[in-house]
């Protein structure tokens, strides 16, 4: 049974998670704790579905069906990540800011879509951990 297309997308969203964090931690100067979450660079989401598009190539090649599902769910999933969840921030900005006022009000988290950089970023690490993904795993499947 291959485990590498449950593992890729899994290792991904690791890999950019913690780099994300080492980011946010080095630009804060301080533990980022406060700061996982949605946005900033690398994009989580489109190194998950980045990984997945890049390992069923590798795999099975470009002409595959399967290629063709994954490469359409990573475009909406990365032009969603640019748009709408952009707006959705600038928007929770405008929102905080006109509440401000207001004492029981909880602010609502400013930092939702990514820019270009923290997408392309993103799709570097998921394609980066599925070439890994697929080198290890190969080699332990033909020795093992």
């Amino acid at each position: 049974m291959d485990f590498s297309y449950a593992l890729t997308p899994f290792l991904a969203w690791l890999v950019a998670g913690i780099t994300k964090f080492v980011i946010n931690s080095i630009k804060s100067r301080q533990l980022a704790f406060g700061l996982i979450g949605y946005g900033g660079l690398p994009s989580n989401h489109s190194a998950i579905v980045s990984s997945m598009a890049a390992l069923i190539a590798l795999k099975e090649g470009i002409d595959h069906p399967a290629f063709g599902v994954a490469i359409t769910l990573a475009f909406i999933v990365t032009l969603d990540a640019n748009s709408l969840r952009r707006q959705v921030g600038k928007h929770a900005v405008a929102i905080n800011k006109l509440s401000a006022t207001t004492t029981d009000h909880q602010l609502l988290r400013e930092r939702m879509g990514h820019t270009r950089i923290e997408i392309a970023a993103g799709i570097l690490v998921g394609i980066a951990v599925s070439a890994t993904v697929m080198e290890v795993y190969d080699q332990w499947v033909t020795s093992g």
